[in-house]
C-alpha cells in the first residue's frame, strides 16, 4: 500500500500530537516539517524522526515529496497557508477552526476547489467510530425523535493576555477554540435526526462574558434547528465545564461522557427506565484515525460524513460568526477595514478563467 506523504506546517503542541498519530496510522508517513526557523524545524524533526526540515512554510509547500499538508498554526494564519497549500497542489488537513470567520472560510474552500485538492477541517472526534455510532443511534430513532441537544466544551486557563487563548489578534476566545466542537456536534446530531449529514440552525441566540483582553471567556448559546429541535451549547476558556454531550428524544435520552477525545468510547442510552452502555471498540489512537480518514478522502476524492466536508465546515463557521455577533464580539478581520490585503498575502491578479469582463 502506497502511503500518503505528509508535511507538517507549524511545530506547536498539536503538531506533535498529529505527528504521533500519523506514525500510528495505516495510511501515512510524515516526510517533512516546516517552521519559521531552522532551529525549530530541526528540534521538531529530531523529536519525531522527520528527515526533511524546512526553515520556512513556503519551502515546505515547494517540497515535491509532500502530498498533503497538515496546518497547525494559530487560527489567523490558517487561511493564508491553506490557500497557498492549495495553489501548491497539496491536499489540506487544517486544524479547527478552519479560519477566523465564514468569509475567510469561503476563500479557502474556493482555493481547494479551484486547485482540485481535498480540504478537511481537523475535527478529530468526527473521525472516531464513537461519533459514527452516535449518528447510527439517532438515525435509527433509538431514543425517538430528537428534541433537545446539550453540548459543552470548556476549561479554565490561567490568564495571559499575550497567549493565543486571550489575544484578539491570535484569534483568542472560547467560541473559536473549543465552542466550534459544540456547534459541530449540534449540527451533526440535528442533521442525523432530520435525514441529512448536518443541519443549519434557523436561529442563534447567546449571552456571554468578554474578559479584560476583549475575548469571550465564557458563553452560552441556544440554537433552533428545523424539525422542532433546540440545542444549548456552552464553551469557556475561564470555566471548567463537564465537556459532555446529551441528546434528549421523545422516547429516551443518551449521553456521551467523552465526546471530544473519545477516551472512554461509550454511549450511555436511557430508555424505559433502563440504562444501557454501548461500548465502541477501537484499535487506533484518535489522531491516527483522523490521518486514515483523510487519506481515504484523498483516495475517494471527497470527504465522507461524519468527518467535516467543506460544506459542513462553511455551515459551522457561519454559525460561529452568528454566536460571536450575538454577544457583541468581533475580530479585526470581521470588518472591511481589517481586510487590507488578500488573505493569501499575494498580489491580486485576474484569473484566466474569470467570467468577469474587465475594463476602465
Amino acid at each position: 500500500m502506497t502511503k500518503l506523504k505528509w508535511g507538517i506546517l507549524g511545530t506547536g503542541n498539536i503538531a506533535g500530537t498529529f505527528a504521533k498519530g500519523v506514525r500510528e496510522s495505516q495510511s501515512g508517513e510524515v516526510v517533512a516539517v516546516g517552521s519559521r526557523t531552522q532551529e525549530s524545524a530541526d528540534k521538531f524533526g529530531i523529536e519525531y524522526s522527520i528527515a526533511t526540515r524546512h526553515a520556512s512554510y513556503d519551502a515546505l509547500l515547494q517540497d515535491a515529496n509532500v502530498q498533503a499538508i497538515y496546518i497547525s498554526t494559530p487560527h489567523p494564519m490558517h487561511a493564508e497557508w491553506a490557500i497557498k497549500a492549495a495553489r501548491a497542489g497539496k491536499h489540506i488537513l487544517c486544524e479547527k477552526p478552519l479560519t477566523i470567520n465564514h468569509p475567510e472560510a469561503m476563500t479557502v474552500v474556493e482555493a481547494a476547489r479551484a486547485n482540485n485538492v481535498i480540504l478537511m477541517e481537523a475535527f478529530m472526534y468526527r473521525c472516531h467510530p464513537q461519533t459514527a455510532k452516535l449518528v447510527e443511534i439517532i438515525q435509527n430513532k433509538t431514543i425517538g425523535d430528537v428534541r433537545m441537544i446539550r453540548a459543552t466544551f470548556g476549561f479554565c486557563a490561567g490568564f495571559d493576555a499575550k497567549s493565543r487563548l486571550f489575544d484578539r489578534e491570535l484569534g483568542g476566545g472560547g467560541i473559536l477554540d473549543v465552542g466550534c466542537y459544540a456547534v459541530s456536534m449540534a449540527r451533526l446530531v440535528a442533521g442525523a435526526a432530520t435525514g441529512k449529514p448536518f443541519a443549519e440552525p434557523v436561529q442563534v441566540e447567546a449571552v456571554g462574558h468578554l474578559g479584560e483582553s476583549g475575548v469571550d471567556e465564557y458563553t452560552v448559546a441556544t440554537l433552533t434547528f428545523p424539525g422542532e429541535i433546540v440545542a444549548q451549547l456552552a464553551t469557556a476558556v475561564r470555566v471548567n465545564l463537564d465537556n459532555a454531550v446529551h441528546v434528549f428524544g421523545t422516547e429516551g435520552s443518551l449521553t456521551i461522557p467523552d465526546p471530544w477525545f473519545c477516551g472512554q468510547s461509550k454511549i450511555v442510552v436511557q430508555k424505559d427506565g433502563k440504562t444501557e452502555e454501548i461500548a465502541v471498540e477501537v484499535s487506533q489512537i484518535l489522531y491516527a484515525l483522523e490521518a486514515d480518514t483523510f487519506a481515504q478522502a484523498v483516495k475517494k476524492g471527497a470527504v465522507q460524513a461524519p468527518a467535516m466536508s467543506p460544506q459542513d465546515t462553511l455551515g459551522n463557521m457561519r454559525t460561529l460568526d452568528r454566536w460571536r455577533k450575538a454577544i457583541g464580539f468581533q475580530y479585526s478581520n470581521d470588518t472591511l477595514a481589517g481586510q487590507i490585503e488578500p488573505l493569501s498575502k499575494t498580489p491580486v491578479k485576474v484569473r484566466n478563467d474569470a467570467p468577469m469582463i474587465y475594463g476602465r
